[in-house]
């Protein structure tokens, strides 16, 4: 009896968290879980409130559908990245002779820790942005630090000056691109033999 009524007591404790606002953090984390499993195919609100150990109506609550769990995933994942690629600015804005390599490298790193994290967060899966004004906010705070970072470069000769936005796409375009060859593993063989994946985006960023 003793046991039960302790099970009992923690069953109660981990609704009573959930009901208080943590239950959309605890789906989201689940989420983000079951993207990098399984990809996007193999992310739905079901499989998410299974994972997290709830009714398959509980995430409703929180998200109304599909699209707004995918919103949601994508808004913490870019704030995530953001937390990163500011981190690392701040680590080598005054030491590094090659910021934006140190920038492109951090970046580089995260899509290859979970792939399916980096796909959905560029991706056309998220069919109306505009509905999701938390989702546009993280992404306008990811290209105002790159924005900063090339503003930075420029400062110390690193860069060349011009238009700040233009040169962003640029530089962006660029990682990017090698960033998706890579994870689809599309990058010459007769490439990697010569140098590593470091050495090979420090020259394309050169």
């Amino acid at each position: 009896m003793l046991l039960l009524s302790i099970l009992w007591y923690y069953i109660g404790m981990a609704i009573n968290h959930y009901h208080h606002g943590d239950l959309k953090n605890a789906l989201i984390a689940a989420g983000l879980e079951i993207l990098s499993e399984s990809g996007i195919e193999g992310l739905s609100l079901r499989k998410v409130a299974k994972r997290v150990g709830v009714s398959h109506t509980a995430p409703y609550n929180h998200f109304a559908d599909k699209q707004a769990l995918l919103a949601a995933i994508s808004t913490v994942a870019h704030q995530q990245l953001y937390e990163i690629l500011l981190a690392a600015f701040q680590q080598h804005r005054e030491s590094s002779p090659k910021i934006i390599f140190e920038i492109a490298w951090a970046t580089l790193q995260f899509a290859m820790e979970d792939p399916g994290r980096y796909k959905l967060m560029f991706s056309h899966v998220l069919e109306e942005e505009i509905y999701y004004p938390e989702f546009i906010e993280t992404w306008r705070k990811n290209i105002m630090l790159l924005e900063e970072i090339i503003q930075c470069c420029q400062e110390k000769g690193q860069l060349l000056k011009g238009d700040v936005e233009m040169i962003a796409l640029k530089v962006w375009s660029s990682v990017h691109g090698f960033i998706c060859l890579a994870l689809e593993r599309q990058l010459p063989q007769e490439y990697l033999d010569k140098q590593d994946l470091q050495g090979m985006l420090k020259a394309v960023i050169a």
